[in-house]
Formats: C-alpha cells, sequence, structure tokens
C-alpha cells in the first residue's frame, strides 16, 4: 500500500505545493509507517519542495517506510542522478523507489526552464533511464553517445543496496509514454478506472512490455471515502465534493478549463459519461476538478471499498496508492480500517488462486 506524505497539514486536493513543515513531514510519515503502509508518495512540480530531501528527513524519522520519490529526468545528469538514488538508498537501508515522470504540461514544466515538448521528454527520459541503469551495472567505466547525453568514462563507486535498482514507477497514457515505460519501468501507475478499462489497460501494457522481455507489474491511484455506514460514506462525499467545486489542482493550472495530459483526457472521459461505475467508483470529483490529478474516489463502508480494491488485484494490480482529503486522519482512519481487509483479503486470493 502506498500513501502520500504531504509538505504541510493542510493540503487538501493536491499535496505537491505549498511550503514545508519539517514537523508535519516527519508525523505525516510515522503516521503511513504505524498504520502500514509500505510506500508514501513524495511528489514534484516545478514549485515543490525537493522531494529527495524531503523524503531524506522523513526516512531519518522513521524505520521501515519506504519512499516513492518522483523525479522529472533533464535537469540532471543521469550519471549523477544514479549516484544519488545509490546513495539514498544505501542511507535509508533499501527504502527507496522513484516515479518517473515528464511534466503534467508544458506550461508547468516552463517553470523550472524546460521548454522541449512533451514527446521528446520521453524520448529523453528512456534514455536518461537507459544511462542510470548503465551506471548502476557496469563494472568498468563505459561510455555512451544518444540523442540527449554523452558520457566518457562514466563509473559509480557507489551502487543501490536493492538489486538491480529501486523500482522505477511511471504513469501516462500517450504513445511516447508507454514506449518508455515498456522498455525501462517496473509498475505502471495509472487512476483508478472501469474495471473493464483496468482490464484491457493490464493486457496490452503487459503484452507492449513482454515484447522487451519484460514482466511489468501495476499500481492504481484512488480515493477512498469511507464511513461506518454507506449512507455516511455517501454522505461525506457530497460534502467533499462540495467543497471541492472550483478548485483546479496546481496553482500554475487553476486557469486550466480541463485535464493537461492523457490520463487526465482519459479520467475526464469516464467523469463525463457517468458519476458511478461498478458500484462505488465515483468520478464527480474528478469532472469539478479538471482531472488534473488522481480524483476518482471509491465510495461506501471500509468493507465494500476494501472488496472493491481486491477487484482490481484480481485484474492484476498489485499495489495501490490510497489518500483522502484529510490527509493525516485518513491516514490513521485507512490504517485503522482498510488497509487490515485489503491485505487479508489478498492473502486470501492469492491462497485460492494457488490452491486451483
Amino acid at each position: 500500500m502506498i500513501g502520500v506524505t504531504p509538505p504541510k497539514s493542510d493540503a487538501t486536493l493536491h499535496v505537491i505545493e505549498g511550503s514545508l513543515s519539517p514537523r508535519y513531514v516527519t508525523e505525516s510519515a510515522r503516521a503511513h509507517e504505524i498504520s502500514g503502509f509500505d510506500l508514501v508518495l513524495v511528489g514534484y512540480s516545478s514549485s515543490s519542495a525537493e522531494g529527495f530531501l524531503v523524503a531524506l528527513h522523513a526516512a531519518a524519522h522513521t524505520r521501515r517506510l519506504g519512499y516513492l520519490v518522483a523525479h522529472r529526468p533533464g535537469f540532471v545528469a543521469p550519471t549523477l542522478m544514479a549516484r544519488k538514488v545509490a546513495t539514498f538508498d544505501q542511507l535509508t537501508d533499501g527504502r527507496l523507489a522513484l516515479h518517473i515522470i515528464t511534466g503534467k504540461s508544458d506550461d508547468e514544466q516552463e517553470g523550472d526552464g524546460d521548454f522541449s515538448p512533451k514527446a521528446q521528454r520521453y524520448r529523453r527520459a528512456a534514455e536518461y533511464l537507459e544511462v542510470m541503469k548503465l551506471t548502476w551495472s557496469s563494472e568498468q567505466p563505459f561510455d555512451f553517445s544518444g540523442e540527449f547525453y554523452r558520457v566518457h568514462g562514466a563509473h559509480s563507486d557507489v551502487r543501490p543496496l536493492q538489486k538491480p535498482h529501486p523500482l522505477l514507477f511511471f504513469g501516462g497514457a500517450s504513445a511516447e509514454a508507454l514506449t518508455m515505460g515498456a522498455r525501462h519501468c517496473d509498475v505502471y501507475a495509472i487512476y483508478a478506472e472501469p474495471l473493464t478499462s483496468t482490464r484491457e489497460r493490464v493486457s496490452q501494457f503487459r503484452a507492449q512490455a513482454a515484447a522487451f522481455g519484460r514482466t511489468p507489474s501495476f499500481n492504481v491511484s484512488v480515493r477512498p471515502i469511507i464511513a461506518e455506514t454507506e449512507a455516511a460514506a455517501w454522505d461525506k462525499a457530497n460534502k467533499i465534493l462540495a467543497a471541492m467545486t472550483g478548485k483546479k489542482g496546481w496553482s500554475r493550472q487553476e486557469a486550466v478549463s480541463g485535464p493537461v495530459d492523457n490520463a487526465g483526457r482519459r479520467l475526464m472521459s469516464f467523469a463525463l459519461q457517468g458519476d458511478i461505475y461498478d458500484e462505488r467508483l465515483w468520478m464527480p470529483i474528478a469532472r469539478a476538478t479538471g482531472a488534473l490529478g488522481n480524483t476518482s474516489c471509491l465510495v461506501g463502508t471500509p468493507e465494500q471499498v476494501a472488496q472493491s480494491i481486491l477487484r482490481y488485484y484480481r485484474l492484476g494490480v498489485s499495489s495501490f496508492l490510497i489518500r483522502g482529503f484529510d490527509p493525516f486522519n485518513d491516514t490513521v482512519e485507512f490504517g485503522r480500517e482498510l488497509i487490515p481487509r485489503i491485505k487479508a483479503g489478498a492473502i486470501e486470493i492469492d491462497r485460492l488462486q494457488a490452491a486451483v
């Protein structure tokens, strides 16, 4: 299970902007660890606090919790980034994973001085990952010459603790994103969509990765909204929706009228077609906020929502990023009411499948 650790306590819709509270980062990370999360996402935007430093601070105050750090290739040399990742992984006893992102929109990417079009950024990211992997694996100095990077005699004295390297997540729905991920990444992260479309995406990407001799894993991001009764959960969902009206996500995108990437466009298309799918997948918040982030929700009692999440597990989704709209309190509630049910259900599903 993956959570999200925000930089401060007042984040609701998106949690990668805003000033930094070291105390809250520590408290949030510890709450996730106590609640049974395996990883927490540390996000990235062109104005946010630097994610590796946030994660290293949190890691110093936790023992088991891992950190999924969002990283945009292109601003740091891949050989330096490879050493940075290896150093972090060694210092934290193997508690690092990377989420490779290329920028949600051209406008937002320009805030860090990158004016490359998105298709080019994906080609650059693929080459970047190739150089990083060579840095981690090469016993002898190596040369590399590509479209975006050229090195001579590259070598690293430090290697990741995790072998062959920390898990590489990625997201996206464009052809360029899928090509990069199929060749280089370990986990395909998608927003929660209806089960039918999720089944299709899992099948299609498995086939695409298999062409490169790779077997990927899958992650689904969703916002659980839970309460003691189903009626109370739907009432809670509608109150959250009322509070979300007019909020568009990141401040650099407040004037945007709709999705800015292919993943968001997919999410918005489902939101425009209907409010509820598969009994509990609830889309109005995605529609109200322009689908600028993971805003599809599962609504119900803890048992009902856990069963809905396990339906994705049966499709081959092996990890879930869950966060609520009251970050700290929802972390604690999910750890008490939701995560134990999901983990127990997954064990039972695996047991039954092994017996067949």
